[in-house]
Parts: C-alpha cells; structure tokens; sequence
C-alpha cells in the first residue's frame, strides 16, 4: 500500500500538460481583429476551435497556426509577384498615405486627377517610391507653401 501511496504522490506532483485555451473575445484582442472576424474564421473552417456548451474555446497554439496564415493585404500577389514588394518601391495608397501623412483619400484623389502616378494591377492601386517623391515636392510642398502665405 506504501508503495501505491508513493506512485499516486508522484502522478500528482509532476505537472500535467494541458493547452492553454482562449475565449472569442481574448481571441480577437490578441489578433487585434473583431469578435465577428474570429467568428468567420471558424466558421470558413480557418480557425479549429470547439465549443463547450455555450462558449467557443481556441487552443493558443491553433491561434498562432491561424495568425501565420491568415490574409495580408501585404502578402498580395499579382501575376506571380507581390503587389506591394516596398523593397522594389512598390506600395498601396494606405502605405502612401502613412508615409505623406495625409488621409488616404487625399492620395486617391490624386490618383484620379493625375497629380500622382499610379497603376492598376488587378483590384489594386500600386504607386511606385519614385512617383511618390515626385508628388511629394511637385504639389504637397506647393500646397503647403500656399498654406503658410495665406496665414
């Protein structure tokens, strides 16, 4: 009997592994994407997860398999090559806009009137570094010096 003692303290002494589980709404703050994205996740059968009466519950690890799958816009391809490769130039008007710090419809707005370069491939506007530069000294510095003139 001493020894059964023994073995039952052992088994209850190692620590068991168990994977660490999350709800929905830890799931999307840690994805920093919406409770309704991790809904349609799992129900496109992109994210395992199991419920449990009344609540979904998603291993971590299966979050992490998840994260490094899921759609990028940046990850976009066009032809075979990347739409937005920012080592070649290439860049969204989102990635434009950041960068002029100017709102992103200003950006498609000079798109549209010609004032900056841009080219269509497939759904996508791509405007390469070099039209951006152009932009950026030939109207955005113009406008500002308008601005101050007028103050």
């Amino acid at each position: 009997m001493t020894e059964q003692k023994e073995n039952e303290t052992l088994v209850t002494e190692q620590p068991q592994e168990s994977a660490k589980f999350v709800s929905i709404t830890e799931a999307a703050k840690l994805n920093k994407v919406t409770r309704q994205a991790i809904y349609i996740a799992i129900k496109l059968k992109k994210l395992k997860a199991s419920k449990e009466s009344t609540r979904w519950t998603i291993c971590v690890e299966d979050l992490e398999d998840y994260r490094k799958q899921k759609y990028s816009r940046t990850k976009s391809v066009f032809e075979g090559e990347l739409l937005f490769d920012n080592m070649k130039g290439y860049y969204s008007v989102n990635q434009v806009a950041r960068l002029l710090k100017v709102p992103a419809q200003k950006v498609y707005y000079a798109t549209r009137t010609g004032y900056l370069k841009a080219e269509r491939r497939g759904a996508a506007w791509v405007i390469h570094q070099d039209d951006v530069d152009e932009y950026k000294k030939g109207y955005l510095v113009k406008k500002r010096r308008k601005n101050k003139v007028a103050n």
